[in-house]
């Protein structure tokens, strides 16, 4: 990660308390929430990756074995922030948990939501080089990770509207020349550090519509608040 990169005490503010992480993989963005909160529940639907997260973050931090479709907070649970990272287009029906997110939400609540950019340049170039359909498509090795889709800022915002909630920033992490390989082996053979890396991140915040992946902060809708 870029040097600069914003830590999650900053992205999430100090006046937040409780937190829920919706897909972990291996716990390395967990350790970092766990530091920012006291309050954290993390809900996973591999096992495997939920006993790993149990093994790498302090026993305060609620691990739960669940779908998103299925798991319901507490009655008076309410989280300040919910972070959907890399994980809203694995999802079947992600209109539907945006929507149950919403529900879980504080009243000043927050979505922290980043997903994969459909037209991040690396993908536009495979695009002019005959490798992917088109910038939308779901690619042999994305299925093979459980993509279903492929967002652009205009239909993921379509998504977030249509569960009831308001997108009140946008950004995008990373500026991204090459695929995740090229970037890989560059890095190794020494052509690229992480210099290039910090210039790359730089440069996404001046473009975000060509970075590797889109940001959206979120929020329940003015009107639909308790």
């Amino acid at each position: 990660m870029p040097v600069s990169a914003s830590n999650p005490e900053r992205a999430a503010g100090q006046a937040c308390r409780r937190a829920l992480e919706m897909g972990c993989y291996r716990g390395e963005f967990t350790s970092r929430l766990a530091g920012a909160f006291d309050d954290l529940t993390v809900i996973e639907g591999a096992a495997e990756l939920v006993a790993a997260v149990r093994a790498r973050v302090p026993e305060r931090v609620r691990v739960v074995h669940a779908r998103f479709e299925d798991w319901q907070p507490a009655p008076d649970e309410a989280f300040d922030a919910v972070f959907l990272m890399h994980t809203l287009e694995h999802l079947d029906d992600p209109v539907a948990v945006l929507r149950r997110i919403g529900d879980w939400l504080a009243p000043a609540g927050r979505l922290y939501l980043v997903v994969p950019n459909a037209n991040a340049p690396s993908r536009q170039i495979a695009v002019k080089m005959g490798l992917i359909a088109h910038h939308a498509a779901v690619t042999e090795g994305e299925h093979r990770h459980g993509h279903r889709r492929t967002y652009a800022f205009d239909t993921l915002e379509h998504e977030v509207r249509c569960a009831g909630l308001r997108v009140v920033h946008r950004a995008g992490i990373l500026f991204k020349p090459l695929a995740n390989f090229q970037i890989d082996r560059a890095l190794e053979a020494g052509i690229i550090d992480h210099a290039y890396l910090e210039g790359c991140y730089q440069l996404g915040m001046q473009y975000p519509d060509l970075c590797a992946s889109l940001f959206l902060l979120c929020e329940r809708r003015h009107d639909e608040r308790a």
